[in-house]
């Protein structure tokens, strides 16, 4: 990273729809703690979601992890720790995951540090 340019945070944003809810206990005790060892944060874990706008359906599950970098989000994710817990997530339910640069691409609004 050049000097003086800030390193851009992360963050997964994860839609769920339980399927089969037989892998949700193990998951969210063993993967919670791999996740805050591996340096991520949860900002929210949450059913209680209103719409405001827009015509798609609500997740039944919304969570919003951050990371400190790309590369811990990628190295979490692709981690053999995480693989049975990833397996099980995807068997047992609809998922959408996605990674999000912490940044303003018009470079007008502060994102936090």
């Amino acid at each position: 990273m050049p000097f003086g340019e800030a390193q851009v945070k992360y963050y997964c944003v994860v839609e769920v729809e339980t399927t089969d809810p037989s892998w949700v206990p193990a998951y969210v005790q063993n993967v919670t703690k791999l996740v805050e060892q591996r340096g991520g944060r949860y900002l929210t874990r949450t059913s209680r979601l209103e719409k405001i706008e827009g015509e798609r359906a609500l997740p039944q599950i919304l969570v919003i992890l951050e990371w400190p970098s790309k590369e811990s989000a990628v190295t979490f994710y692709q981690s053999e720790e995480y693989r049975p817990y990833r397996a099980s997530r995807i068997a047992g339910a609809k998922n959408e995951f996605l990674l999000a640069a912490g940044e303003d691409i018009a470079r007008v609004a502060h994102i936090a540090d």
